[in-house]
């Protein structure tokens, strides 16, 4: 039987610490990839993560399950974790240079990622939500509408332009850099 989010959530305020642990679980990997691709950095996603479940478990948590699914609330104190986050500037991250054996197709599939991850981020927030939960979480248009708090039509239509938008993007990215290869 699965134990809902809410269910989980009473328990885990009445010091049950195994539900904690299995909230932790169920919901902090889809928070972390949520807040970096929200935040393009992946200590920004982790401090978010888990600044999400201190809130949680805060004895004044806002969190009113009359209002919306635990899950939406944890979505949006993530969305606004990450605009704090985003107002200070960017956050540099190490970069990886482990050895790999496709050196050339690595670094064509880190090139379009980058390019991906450059558009993403500089689409207006409200598309970005759209197109992280639903194609890169892979949410559906209800999960996504309850954890941006808006409705279905709303989020189909946000998808939709921001699509649109980031296929403009990558292609003017395309032309700019085969230019540039000339």
């Amino acid at each position: 039987m699965h134990t809902s989010d809410e269910e989980l959530y009473r328990r885990m305020k009445k010091g049950d610490r195994d539900a904690f642990g299995e909230l932790y679980e169920r919901r902090g990997p889809a928070l972390r990839r949520y807040a970096l691709h929200m935040s393009g950095s992946p200590t920004a996603a982790e401090e978010v993560a888990h600044e999400v479940f201190v809130q949680l478990m805060k004895a004044n948590t806002n969190f009113d399950d009359k209002r919306g699914s635990l899950e939406g609330w944890m979505y949006g104190v993530a969305r606004n974790l990450v605009r704090v986050i985003r107002r200070k500037g960017p956050v540099e991250e190490p970069v990886d240079q482990a050895v790999r054996h496709d050196i050339v197709g690595n670094l064509i599939h880190a090139e379009n990622l980058a390019a991906l991850q450059v558009a993403l981020r500089e689409l207006p927030e409200l598309y970005r939500d759209a197109v992280v939960l639903c194609d890169l979480e892979e949410k559906s248009y209800e999960e996504a509408a309850h954890a941006m708090s808006c409705p279905v039509g709303t989020v189909r239509s946000r998808l939709h332009r921001a699509r649109g938008l980031l296929a403009a993007k990558m292609r003017r990215q395309s032309a700019v850099a085969e230019m540039a290869a000339r």
